[in-house]
Order: structure tokens, then sequence, then C-alpha cells
């Protein structure tokens, strides 16, 4: 699965828009592997004399882009000449890298060392390393690396315990102008409000008291206006809240008419978006009021509501196995992520926002259609879709059929302490589905890329033999597409057997009908792995192809009988 981070660099200059856009476009155009990054916000400040930029992608992507960026700022931007509000060290400030899918923490943070190291080697950018990259214990803090700001350079270089991580035995004109760049790596942050079925912005900031990492002021007798308490070094003694990494504050809404607690999440990992709902929900019920509905400040990744959607289904002891979209609608619903405006998760969830709908629908040209649509395509005179995409399409309805008899058994009356049992596979069949759905299309596409080999030309020896290598290539890829179908196909199989023999019994021949889809699927399958394994001159590359398309039939037909069999035992009861 593709990896996905976000960066969210701070460029000293949020004045001059032509310096910005100059910056912004260097982003864009960055690329590695021919992967860019998709720029989702560009905030210049005046006040600040500051621009922060959104930008997601790849790692690769994203750490070429950032490095685009940043080499730019240099270029553009004089730390001698500039002012603002905002506590700054350099033309590119702040640097943090933060994982959005698939991904660790820890990963980013490797990330970010090697492109602070990268921004000194190449460019002379002297680089503090923050947050999860530190190499120092006191430099998670981005205060402590930011110390005496841009003006304090010049000493903190000489001094060894001040020095950055990456920079010059002195300071140097480089330095003079670019300044520093901090670095580093921390957790997505969720900005999130709840809203309050009361206009009383004291009893919200007192919900906010309970819930925050930081908590309250410890006062004699716990009461709210009784002396304040210190310990034996004169410290506040503070009352710690219920939240880890949880920032909250409470305020009243003009616009709304109501009171919320606004909230920083800032470890997603330690307190999900739904478990820090459902404790305001329980500290607003303690004080006598009600959470009305939940306000996602900007952007979030797709798995915090995935997350909150799986949370609220196995409470309602309902199964997991269902479509991405339709557990995100319960997180929204569970929630009420619409209670003050619409919420449309592809303009909410960072992978929806990423993703190229014109490229996204010649990808998914296939999937797309209508049944009729699609029966009638392949009726046509066009040789594609063809027997392989029809076999990835066979394999998919088996899938969804074992699903579907899962997902009716996790809801059958009286089963209700079995419903994980059945959830568990209607999850497995869905990820399996959709496994297959996608090939229905790269089958076409792998068909495509034969064809367009033969439109090469050839009229030299060399033209000829490049055409030769990626004629053979794109067989060999046209003969691995439809083994991957026979692979998914088969994983299928034990998901109809158990629902045949444990599943819904009203729904045993459903259960048959998967295996045999999924069969059919297999076998059609492994006719086009064979067809075009006989393509390739490199016959000792086709031979583990038919070996395992072979071997996966064997495997198939023996759970085939299986299903039918107790399919059969329930039918004739």
């Amino acid at each position: 699965m593709k990896q996905i981070i976000e960066c969210v660099p701070n460029y000293s200059e949020g004045r001059d828009h032509k310096i910005i856009d100059s910056i912004v476009a260097a982003i864009k155009e960055a690329s590695a592997d021919g992967e860019k990054v998709k720029v989702l916000d560009v905030d210049p400040g005046e006040a600040t004399n500051r621009t922060v930029v959104t930008f997601v992608g790849t790692p690769e992507a994203v750490l070429e882009a950032a490095f685009q960026g940043a080499k730019k700022a240099q270029e553009l931007i004089d730390m001698r000449l500039h002012h603002g509000a905002h506590p700054r060290s350099g033309a590119t400030d702040v640097l943090p890298l933060i994982p959005v899918a698939n991904i660790s923490l820890e990963e980013c943070a490797v990330l970010a060392r090697g492109l602070a190291e990268r921004l000194y080697k190449e460019l002379g950018i002297p680089c503090y390393c923050y947050e999860a990259a530190a190499f120092k214990p006191e430099r998670k803090n981005l205060a402590v690396c930011r110390a005496g700001e841009y003006e304090a350079l010049p000493n903190k270089i000489a001094d060894p315990a001040q020095k950055p991580d990456f920079g010059p035995a002195e300071y140097n004109e480089v330095v003079a102008k670019a300044g520093a760049t901090n670095v580093g790596a921390r957790n997505f942050l969720i900005a999130v409000n709840y809203n309050l079925n009361t206009t009383s912005t004291r009893r919200a900031m007192a919900i906010a008291f309970d819930v925050r990492e930081k908590g309250r002021k410890a006062r004699e007798g716990g009461s709210l206006t009784g002396k304040l308490l210190k310990d034996a070094d004169g410290n506040q003694i503070w009352i710690p809240g219920t939240l880890k990494g949880c920032k909250a504050i409470g305020w009243y809404i003009d616009e709304y008419g109501i009171a919320q607690v606004s909230m920083n999440i800032t470890d997603i990992s330690a307190v999900p978006l739904h478990v820090a709902y459902e404790e305001v929900c329980r500290a607003a019920a303690a004080r006598g009021l009600k959470v009305t509905g939940v306000e996602i400040v900007g952007l979030v990744p797709k798995s915090v509501l995935i997350d909150a959607g799986k949370f609220y289904l196995a409470k309602q002891q309902r199964s997991l196995g269902i479509t991405e979209e339709e557990i995100i609608k319960i997180a929204v619903k569970s929630m009420s992520l619409d209670d003050l405006k619409p919420f449309n998760p592809k303009e909410k969830v960072i992978e929806y926002l990423m993703e190229d709908e014109d490229d996204l629908a010649k990808r998914e040209r296939l999937v797309r259609m209508t049944v009729k649509g699609f029966a009638r395509e392949t009726a046509s005179e066009s040789a594609a879709p063809g027997g392989g995409s029809i076999s990835a399409n066979m394999g998919a309805l088996g899938a969804a059929l074992a699903t579907m008899v899962a997902n009716l058994s996790a809801h059958k009356r009286g089963w209700d302490d079995r419903w994980k049992e059945f959830s568990d596979v209607a999850e497995k069949g869905q990820a399996v589905m959709e496994e297959l759905l996608a090939l229905i299309d790269e089958d076409t596409a792998a068909f495509d890329r034969i064809m367009d080999c033969f439109s090469m030309p050839k009229g030299t020896e060399e033209e000829k033999a490049a055409r030769a290598a990626a004629l053979e290539e794109a067989t060999l890829y046209a003969a691995q597409v439809p083994l991957r179908t026979m692979e998914a196909s088969l994983k299928a199989l034990p998901l109809a057997l158990e629902m045949a023999q444990k599943g819904n019994p009203a729904s045993a021949s459903d259960a048959g009908v998967a295996a045999l889809a999924a069969v059919a699927g297999i076998r059609g399958a492994q006719l086009n792995v064979r067809i075009n394994a006989a393509g390739l001159k490199d016959q000792a590359a086709a031979a583990p192809l038919l070996a395992r398309a072979e071997a996966i039939v064997k495997e198939a037909q023996a759970i085939e009988t299986q299903v039918l069999n107790a399919v059969n035992n329930n039918i004739n009861l």
C-alpha cells in the first residue's frame, strides 16, 4: 500500500506574493520517480510575515519537494531584512514531516534527519532536528532549537552545546542570508471543536479543564473559588485532565450561537478522535450538558474516520466488513460531524484530496461502468476487456457473495454473540473483493501494454531490439496479472467454505455460488497465464508462473468440493 506523508513548511515571507508563488511553484514542480506532491493549502500571514504551505505525497516526492522549496526560499529570502511577529530562525523556518498513511512516526524521523543532512550538505543551510527527529532530548522542543531566533545564530554556531545538528564550524554568508532550518517529525494534529447545548463559556471551559492533559489549577477544597494550592517549592499544583496530549479551551461562537470545547489532539495514535469525542461527551454529561456535534477544522487522514466508524459499528455489534464509504458514513453520523454544516469526506480527507479524478477515471474505466455497460463493452468488437478482466470480475463476485453471507450471519437474530466471528470473515472478504476489483482494469491495462509494443518503430536494429525487449517485458506482465487474480480468488474460497459450514443456513446456496464464481475466476485466469506465458521467449521465466497456476487450480478444486458438499448437506436437510 502506498505510503503518504504530509509536510507543513513555514517560510519567512508572508507579504511578497511573487516570492511565495515562486516557492510554491518549486514545490509543485519537484518530482521523484515520476511522483509529484499535491499542495493542499497556502496560508500567508502579513503580520507574521510568514507563509504556511501544506502538501502531501509519497515520502520520496515529499522529500524532494521540501528540498526544492527550501532551495527556492534560500534564493529569494534574505533573513537580514526579515521582520515579523512570529518567532523564526531561517528562510525556511520549520520543516515537519507527518505520517498520514502506511508509515510510522519513527520512519518519518529517519527521513527528517536525512533531509536535514541534505539541506546542509547541498545548500549549506544549518539544520536543527526537533520533536521525533531530535538527536538530543532537549531538542524535542522546537522552542529550544529556535531559542534566540535568527539573531542568536552567530553565538549558537560558535557554542558546542548549541550548534546545529548539521552545520558549519563558524558563521558565514550562507547562514547570514538563509538562517537555520528546524527539520522535524511529528504526529498528525487534529483541530476539532465539540458543539455543546449551552451558551455558557464557563461551563465549556470547565469541560475543557476536565479532559485536557494540562488539566486545571488545584484549589483548596476542590472548589472553583478556593485558594490556589502550591507545592513546597512554591510552584502551582495542577490537577491533570483525562486525555493525554490534548489541549483544550472553552469558548462561545457568535456565528453559531453556542459554546464549544475547542481541542488540539496532538497524538492521534494515543488518543484517536472517537476516543476524545467519547470522553468529552462523558465530561459534558457529568455537568448536565450534551455534545451535539463535532466540527473538524482542516483535514484528517482517512484512518481517523475509518477507525471511528469501526469503533461505533463494534459498539452496535454490527459487522465491520462493509465498504469504506459506509464505514465513514457511520463515523460521520455517530459523531454528528454534519451537525452545523454538511460534511463531505472528499473535501476533508487527505487521501481523497490527493486523488486525481481524471487519472482515477482512466485507471477505473471498467469498474465504474454499470453491469449493463460492462457486459456490452465486453461483447463489442474490441479485444478488451477480455477473459482476464472477466475472470477478475468473477473472482470479485465470489468474494462479494462470501462477504454477503458473513454480513447476513452477523446480523441474524439469535446469533448476536457471534457477530465478531462473522464480522472478521466479512472484513477479509471486503479486502479480497477490492483487490480483485482493481485487477479488472489492471488486466486490460496489461493487454494494452502489449498492443502499444506493436506500434513501436522497427526500422533499425536498435529499434527492433528495443521493441522486442519491451514486448517481452509486457508479455511477462500480462502473465503475472492473471496469476495475481488466481491468488486473490483463491483467498475467497476458504471464506466461502467457512460460510457454507457455519453461516446462515438460509444463505447456503449463496456460499456455494461464491465458490463456483471464485473457481471460475481462477480457471479463467489460468488460461490467460498460459496463453501469455506461451508468448515468452524466456521459458525459464514462464515455468514458475505455470507451475504456481496449476497448483492454485488443484487447491481451489479441492476447496470447491468441500463447499458444495456443505451446501448440499444444508439444502437436503
